[in-house]
């Protein structure tokens, strides 16, 4: 095999660790000698081992001489672990190969120069276009404080995210469904406008798959969420931040704090506003590295218009509403040749909904 099919081998280990490592990246290792497999291992959970040590612990045969495959640069630093890359020194494999140089400011090469001072052999950007995929979230969190955006909606074929009376159960499929909640298993938060919760009274936790829950996060500039909503009970499972803004009900705000959950007061973008990019700060600042925002109508076109979505994922239906609420407002757009172009990286079906993800071009 060559050193891209055995980097595939350890992507594919690292994906398995999908949901369950952040704020950590998803990493995997593949230890091989004499052309065998002797080890092989992933980030399973946050504060647990690394790949490499998962997959040296693994190890049928001695790892010296052998040649180690990781997804990600090994770190150097203490943290919930040891550095990895001192334990891979010490078993002394002849040769390193790593996908992507890790953006984390304590790590950022160093790993890579130990290991060649060491008088290890080693390669670097096999494959890694697909690594630093695989941690797109991780990657900018890492290397601006400001969470990873993923947008995502269901509408139908023309368009519409509810009727004209606000009626939007269920737009799309059961496996439509199944994989939103997947997303939500993948993302640290989840957010909604006020207006969502107004008209749905969602509980925004993971049920149809096995997964974590993230943390809920709502925009309501002036408080007018409901202190009996679903969003604000089980904090102990999944807990909730309410951000709002200057003009606020006081009395709520006592009563949500009261309730134990969390309250953010941020500027306001304009009159009817909140500010978005503070918002998107204090979150970072908290350690939300990604969040699934999930509407309704107001947010998904704020969050497009200021070019904030680092991946939006459209989910299409095969029905036809007519009048009802559009997936976007306006956008201030007067010519098509002024629209905000797609660069679509794939589309997949769940059901027999139509699935695009894509990005914004810049």
């Amino acid at each position: 095999m060559t050193d891209a099919l055995y980097m595939k081998k350890a992507l594919a280990l690292a994906r398995k660790g999908g949901g369950w490592t952040s704020p950590n990246p998803m990493v995997g290792a593949v230890i091989v000698k004499g052309g065998e497999i002797i080890g092989e291992g992933y980030h399973k959970r946050y504060g647990e081992n690394h790949a490499e040590i998962d997959a040296i612990n693994s190890a049928s045969l001695s790892i010296e001489g052998a040649t180690f495959y990781i997804t990600l640069e090994p770190c150097t630093h203490h943290g919930k672990t040891p550095p990895c890359v001192e334990k891979i020194v010490d078993l002394k494999p002849s040769r390193v190969v790593i996908g992507a140089t890790d953006p984390n400011p304590v790590v950022a090469g160093r790993g890579i120069e130990i290991l060649k001072s060491s008088g290890i052999e080693t390669k670097t950007g096999v494959l890694e276009e697909e690594c630093v995929r695989l941690n797109e979230k991780y990657f900018k969190y890492i290397t601006t404080g400001i969470p990873f955006i993923t947008l995502k909606y269901a509408q139908t074929i023309d368009g519409r995210i509810a009727s004209s009376t606000g009626h939007s159960k269920w737009i799309s499929s059961d496996a439509s469904l199944r994989f939103a909640h997947k997303l939500r298993s993948h993302h640290d938060g989840i957010m909604v406008g006020v207006g969502t919760v107004l008209a749905d009274n969602p509980e925004l936790t993971v049920r149809l798959v096995r997964g974590r829950n993230p943390t809920r996060i709502v925009l309501d500039s002036h408080l007018k969420i409901p202190i009996d909503a679903r969003i604000l009970r089980n904090q102990r499972d999944s807990r909730t931040i309410v951000l709002y803004s200057h003009r606020y009900n006081e009395s709520k705000l006592l009563l949500l704090e009261k309730a134990g959950i969390e309250t953010i007061m941020v500027p306001k973008h304009d009159e009817d506003r909140i500010n978005l990019n503070e918002c998107l700060i204090e979150l970072g600042k908290r350690k939300i590295s990604s969040i699934l925002v999930e509407g309704g109508a107001r947010i998904i076109t704020s969050f497009i218009k200021e070019r904030l979505v680092d991946k939006l994922i459209a989910i299409t239906a095969p029905k036809i509403m007519g009048k009802g609420i559009e997936a976007v407002g306006d956008l201030g757009i007067a010519s098509v040749d002024n629209s905000i172009r797609l660069d679509v990286r794939r589309t997949f079906r769940r059901g027999m909904d139509i699935i695009i993800e894509a990005t914004l071009e810049k």
